[in-house]
């Protein structure tokens, strides 16, 4: 079974896409980026502000699932450079503080609207 999800806590698709698809007791995500859902617009404050407006896109869309950021088995991040790991690290570190999940972390030469931060999250349902 495969269930479309999408919520108005995260933007919406801007492609061929869904936020989210429950499949076989799993959450899979599509990639955030920094985007505020209401404007739609990058929001501004560099990784820090971007790494938290995506950890909060993707937080609505897990809730939306009726999930928690608490049940993410993998996170894979994608950033436009990799000396703004540490400054993100931190604030993904606040969003799991116990037991984190399995993680990736790669440098992509561009990211979707030239945002610092991508990140996308498998999440048990």
């Amino acid at each position: 079974m495969r269930e479309v999800i999408s919520t108005d806590r995260a933007p919406s698709a801007i492609g061929p896409y869904s936020q989210a698809i429950r499949a076989n007791g799993l959450l899979f995500t599509a990639g955030q980026i920094a985007l505020d859902p209401a404007s739609g617009q990058v929001v501004e404050g560099g990784i820090v502000g971007q790494t938290i407006r995506v950890l909060e896109n993707l937080r609505g869309i897990v809730e939306a699932a009726g999930s928690s950021l608490d049940r993410t088995v993998k996170a894979t991040v994608y950033l436009l450079d990799m000396s703004d790991f540490a400054a993100m690290n931190e604030i993904y570190a606040r969003y799991f503080p116990n037991d984190p999940p399995a993680r990736s972390t790669v440098q992509a030469s561009r990211l979707p609207r030239d945002v610092r931060v991508e990140i996308d999250l498998i999440v048990l349902s």
